[in-house]
């Protein structure tokens, strides 16, 4: 398509609701984590594991889409490479009620490197172009047009110079994307793995603010090795907002520390947080699903705390059990609580 006649640009987003964010993690931030971490952040914007555009088009919508309603504001991740198709699964996703359409441009593992999706798109601008401003021009016949939003890298392999970065970035955004979400790193193709990927490129977040700074129209939102609060609250500074990918994962609490920070309230201690999922919890339950699949979204809530071993070993040995219910969770929590209390001394 020729980007020459001026292209629709997509619903932007108010830049509260891109402070914080937590990042779309494969086999990670399904619907039981998103409500988990909800709970923990009312105010954070949360992602989908990513899902190809096929799969959305031709799979079990229910199982790929499916959520609960306390997950608002939450965004479908999307992978692929061919417009029409992207566009299309744009518009089931706006109209399964996502807020927003997120392109990955960023994943570097082999299998979105077979199917020239991924990081792999950061090398083909045009490309990424043509499928954002299809992706906006079908949000904007869905009952709710949708951001469409972009998730990228820094580079590929050995691309480090800042103005290719730029210009990938200026290309998109003519097509009508107005949102980037910058992993601060290069995604390396060959020789390392996703995990790899996720720690041996270096952090330029400088990148990432010096695009925040030239394009102030833009919201730039930076993701990529931030494991504290003090190094998320730096970020905002210089952009828009902090996306935490693990450590929001492994310590959950940071979410509900940092949602407490920035938009006011009063930290609830770890065992409050998580009995308001009981009723989740008991519902899914009785629909047939296994306490283990929403118990591993837990097991970090009490992480680096006292007794925070024992509450994982309590949930990771027990939920897999034939009729593990909350019993077992408050159980855990018990144990947890019980290495909390001072010891008692002999007279």
């Amino acid at each position: 398509m020729s980007l020459a006649s001026p292209a629709p640009v997509a619903p932007s987003i108010d830049p509260a609701a891109l402070r914080l964010s937590v990042a779309p993690m494969m086999d990670w931030t399904d619907s039981h984590c998103r409500v988990f971490h909800r709970l923990l952040a009312p105010h954070a914007r949360l992602y989908s594991e990513m899902v190809h555009a096929n799969a959305v088009i031709h799979g079990d919508r229910e199982r790929l889409l499916g959520m609960d309603p306390v997950e608002h504001p939450v965004a479908l991740q999307l992978g692929g490479s061919e417009p029409a198709l992207l566009a299309q699964a744009a518009r089931i996703g706006a109209d399964w009620g996502y807020d927003e359409i997120n392109l990955n441009c960023g994943c570097p593992s082999d299998r979105v490197q077979a199917g020239r999706f991924g990081a792999c798109l950061m090398r083909e601008p045009g490309l990424v172009a043509d499928s954002v401003a299809a992706m906006v021009a079908a949000s904007a016949t869905a009952a709710r047009p949708v951001p469409v939003t972009v998730k990228c890298r820094l580079g590929v392999d050995d691309d480090h110079d800042y103005d290719r970065f730029r210009a990938f970035v200026d290309t998109v955004a003519e097509a009508g994307c107005g949102i980037f979400i910058v992993h601060a790193r290069n995604a390396w193709l060959q020789g390392l793995s996703p995990k790899e990927n996720r720690e041996v490129p270096p952090l330029r977040y400088d990148w990432a603010y010096r695009l925040k700074r030239e394009r102030p129209d833009l919201q730039v939102v930076v993701n990529g090795g931030i494991a504290d609060a003090e190094e998320a609250t730096a970020h905002l500074a210089h952009a828009d907002g902090a996306m935490l990918g693990r450590a929001a994962y492994h310590t959950p609490y940071l979410l509900h520390r940092l949602d407490v920070a920035w938009f006011g309230g009063q930290l609830q201690p770890r065992a409050e947080l998580l009995r308001a999922m009981r009723p989740y919890v008991e519902a899914q339950l009785a629909r047939g699903v296994f306490l283990k699949h929403i118990s591993r979204h837990l097991l970090g809530l009490f992480a680096n705390e006292r007794g925070g071993r024992a509450f994982r070993q309590v949930l990771s040995e027990g939920a897999h059990k034939p009729g593990a219910g909350w019993a077992l969770v408050e159980e855990a929590i018990a144990i947890t609580e019980s290495f909390a209390q001072p010891a008692v001394q002999d007279a």
